[in-house]
Parts: structure tokens; sequence; C-alpha cells
């Protein structure tokens, strides 16, 4: 069996909103994280970026509130995407959100 499953804090840097063609609402967000972690037994900062996208009706009432400045947490799958001119990156598709302000 294969996990695919990631928990990550922190804050709504933009975010944007469209109905797929099919009708299907998506959210767009993109999510600043900072932390301090220990490795080697000495700390580290951390820091990353990561495009997080919430797809169906259920992230409707929450999708209105993910604007800048806003501290939320985020669970769900990562995957690959790829864009229209060729690049690929990592994103995670939520699961859960949960607002954190």
């Amino acid at each position: 069996m294969t996990t695919n499953h990631l928990v990550l804090s922190g804050t709504v840097i933009r975010s944007r909103h469209f109905d797929s063609p099919a009708g299907i609402p998506h959210t767009v967000v993109q999510l600043e994280h900072r932390s301090q972690r220990f490795e080697a037994d000495l700390p580290r900062n951390v820091y990353c970026q990561l495009q997080v996208i919430l797809s169906g009706e259920r992230f409707k009432s929450v999708a209105d509130k993910l604007k800048a400045g806003v501290d939320i947490q985020v669970s769900g799958f990562l995957a690959l995407q790829q864009s229209r001119n060729g690049q690929s990156r990592l994103v995670l598709h939520a699961e859960n959100v949960e607002l954190k302000n």
C-alpha cells in the first residue's frame, strides 16, 4: 500500500476562484509556510510556498474566506500538475481545510 497524505499550515498569499468547463467550482490558493524544525540536532528555518487546489461544492463555504493574510491548515494529497507551457510542479489537492485566524 502506498501513502500520499500531507498536512501543512501557513498563510494565504493569494487565491482565485473559477468553475471548470464541467461546472465544478475550484479555488486555487498560494500557501506560504514558515516554521523552525530540528535536523541533526540543529535548528533549521523552513520556508516554502505551495499551490493548494480545492475542488468541488464542499469547499464553497470556506472558499470565499480564503483571502491574502488568512492562516489555514490544509490536508490532502500531492500530485504533479503540468501547465499549458509544459512546466511541471507539485501541488496539494485539499481534502480538508481549517481556518486558523
